[in-house]
């Protein structure tokens, strides 16, 4: 039987990859000295640093672009997918007539679509959210409609003994079997709607003084300033962990008095 460890599992879940972090950076650093890579090539971490420190200002601005299209896209595409979701629970026949639609549009390639809908939509941002929503709504369908079909049939039946009507079955029973599932699409497709984001307005190629980081990232590829470029990746897979993060926390907060998958550690 093996020892407890003196760490409690709360700190080990947030310093575990803290300290793997800091050995991959500190190993980036010595290898890019010790073989002198170029800084066009791979720029050493420290690099990265002093470019974040010195245009943190327009990095930032551009980040604040980008986290905008996120939220709205996110926002946009949850409002959808729940609407979506309880559609489909209303009738197998519907959900065999409109799942294979909402499928299409995850396996569609956002790249494909992009352009018509920036030619189709004039409103910039609009286009934008758009196309970040195309790439975000499908795991909030998909989790939602396997969270409200996940019902114990006991628990149905004894819905049904009762006399319970079809809405107290579904705000009583069926939303709170679905909730951990729902919050595992918003974990999902937090991620999603950044990545989303970022790809569309690489596809738009919008610039001046309100574009996103996917535009400083083009533009720092054409002036060879691959620290600035590997500082705005910082800044996306940062706030990529953030987004993850607070929907995580969100989960946690929604279900950690009832529901063992957000007990323990």
């Amino acid at each position: 039987m093996s020892a407890p460890s003196p760490i409690p599992p709360a700190t080990l879940r947030w310093l575990a990859p803290l300290v793997v972090g800091l050995v991959f950076l500190l190993l980036w650093q010595a290898i890019c000295t010790a073989f002198q890579v170029p800084v066009y090539l791979v720029p050493k971490p420290t690099d990265i640093a002093h470019t974040l420190l010195t245009d943190g200002p327009s990095l930032l601005l551009a980040l604040g672009t980008t986290l905008k299209i996120t939220v709205l896209a996110f926002v946009l595409a949850t409002v959808l997918g729940v609407i979506a979701a309880f559609l489909f629970v209303q009738s197998r026949l519907i959900e065999a007539s409109l799942f294979p639609y909402a499928i299409l549009l995850q396996v569609t390639p956002v790249v494909a679509v992009a352009p018509l809908i920036i030619i189709w939509v004039k409103q910039p941002t609009l286009a934008l959210v758009i196309c970040a929503t195309l790439v975000t709504v499908f795991p909030i369908i998909s989790n939602t409609v396997l969270g409200l079909r996940s019902v114990n049939p006991g628990l149905v039946n004894l819905f049904k003994l009762n006399r319970a009507s079809r809405w107290q079955t579904l705000v009583r029973l069926r939303i709170p079997s679905a909730l951990p599932f729902f919050f595992g699409g918003l974990r999902i497709s937090s991620g999603l709607a950044l990545i989303g984001a970022v790809v569309a307005e690489f596809v738009a190629g919008t610039g001046g003084t309100g574009a996103g980081l996917a535009y400083e990232i083009l533009q720092a590829g054409f002036q060879i300033n691959i620290p600035r470029l590997f500082a705005a990746l910082a800044l996306i897979s940062l706030t990529g962990i953030a987004l993850f993060v607070s929907m995580d926390w969100l989960s946690k907060k929604a279900l950690g008095h009832w529901h063992d998958s957000a007990q323990g550690a």
